[in-house]
């Protein structure tokens, strides 16, 4: 078995194949659309879940979350991880807690 020698020409054709298919997988550099105004007026605009969370947490606790929300991650033993988990999974439950967000934020902009 004998090895292929490569002249300088073929090198220079090979290295510049590769050059072109580097540059074209290249990502083209995404361009940001600016928020509506609908979008900055919604109160979820730009929250994560866990800030939501934490924020309910840090407001009312979790026994009155427990109250308010009747699930068991809130109720016994509660955690951050456990709850998100749950509402990340759970619809009707991820939307109680919004709900109650909201109302959060009414009472802060009444104050």
């Amino acid at each position: 078995m004998g090895t292929k020698s490569i002249d300088k020409n073929e090198l220079t054709d090979i290295q510049k194949q590769s050059a072109e298919l580097s540059s074209e997988k290249k990502p083209t550099k995404r361009i940001r659309r600016q928020a509506t105004q609908e979008q900055l007026d919604n109160p979820f605009h730009g929250v994560k879940l866990v800030q939501v969370l934490e924020r309910l947490v840090a407001y009312y606790g979790w026994e009155y979350l427990g109250e308010r929300v009747n699930i068991r991650c809130f109720k016994y033993n509660p955690t951050m991880k456990s709850s998100l988990g749950f509402l990340r999974r759970t619809t009707w439950a991820r939307e109680h807690v919004e709900d109650v967000y909201i109302e959060m934020l009414d009472e802060i902009e009444k104050v």
